[in-house]
């Protein structure tokens, strides 16, 4: 049941070999506990695999498993809160194993539809999603706090403009210490290939999936709309940026100067995890800078 090009995700270190050799007995575990059946072929995304399944009432379902990481610690809870409404529904959940059980959906998202219709969709879904968040959650406040000091260690050899980082770093400041930075459920990776279609029974047209939520404002939501697809700017891409945050703002009813702060921010976040791998890749530093400077 395990996908072959999973099974590599072994070469990224011990902890994930140590949780690909425990994952059979896991999967096969989690079946016999919850009277599954597979229903289909493994896959799997970036840190988990996802199996299709029937369950004893003979209902369609997926098994998700997740590899541990602090991103996804919460999914169970979001996905308990929004209880269906805008966001693929939870069935049943073990999160010490970081398995969920969720109502099988199509496998259609939005990477095929034009690019503004898909930013006006996830601009409607905001406003189902950003409800009161549960008080369990990580507060964006907190990050925003740490990504001062982070920002200001960035290496003066970096490739970034420095006042680029003085300006995100002022930004992040005063997000810390601003009170509506928090308090409303955020999914924070919400793009065009984590919005699905769901099956008709459902009466809904587009539904969210694998959030990485947290306590938070719900301008920070509209990057990843702007950095995802990105090779189809290619020519235009400061107008494209544009066009797609406009259509995000408009469609969500966000504020336009706050949303751009947040943008702002979030790509000098990648910046400086980007320029503190190793071997950064150098086409990634260029397009967090473009987006940047299009945004502004």
């Amino acid at each position: 049941m395990i996908p072959p090009a999973l099974r590599e995700y072994a070469a990224r270190g011990p902890d994930w070999a140590a949780w690909l050799d425990r994952l059979p007995r896991l999967l096969t575990e989690l079946l016999e506990e919850w009277s599954l059946q597979p229903d289909g072929e493994a896959t799997h995304g970036n840190a988990a695999l996802v199996l299709p399944v029937r369950t004893d009432a003979g209902r369609r379902a997926v098994l998700k498993v997740g590899w541990p990481h602090p991103e996804a610690e919460h999914e169970a809870l979001a996905l308990q809160h929004w209880h269906g409404r805008g966001a693929v529904l939870l069935l049943r959940a073990d999160p010490h194993r970081w398995a969920l059980l969720l109502e099988r959906l199509r496998s259609e998202d939005l990477g095929e539809h034009w690019d503004l219709q898909a930013c006006e969709i996830v601009g409607g879904l905001y406003a189902r999603l950003h409800v009161p968040a549960p008080a369990q959650l990580r507060r964006l406040s907190e990050h925003a706090s740490r990504w001062v000091e982070e920002l200001a260690a960035i290496d003066r050899a970096a490739p970034i403009p420095r006042r680029m980082i003085e300006h995100a770093r002022a930004l992040a400041r005063d997000f810390a210490a601003d009170e509506a930075t928090d308090g409303r459920l955020i999914h924070t990776d919400l793009h065009y290939a984590n919005v699905l279609a769901p099956r008709e029974e459902r009466g809904e047209k587009w539904l969210a999936i694998d959030p990485k939520p947290l306590s938070g404002d719900p301008h920070y939501e509209v990057a990843p709309m702007l950095w995802n697809r990105w090779e189809e700017l290619e020519g235009r891409v400061r107008d494209g940026v544009r066009d797609r945050f406009f259509a995000l703002v408009d469609a969500a009813g966000l504020d336009e100067d706050r949303a751009r702060d947040w943008v702002i921010v979030r790509m000098l976040v990648n910046l400086k995890d980007e320029v503190a791998v190793p071997v950064p890749d150098r086409s990634a530093i260029t397009r967090w800078i473009t987006l940047a400077k299009a945004v502004q």
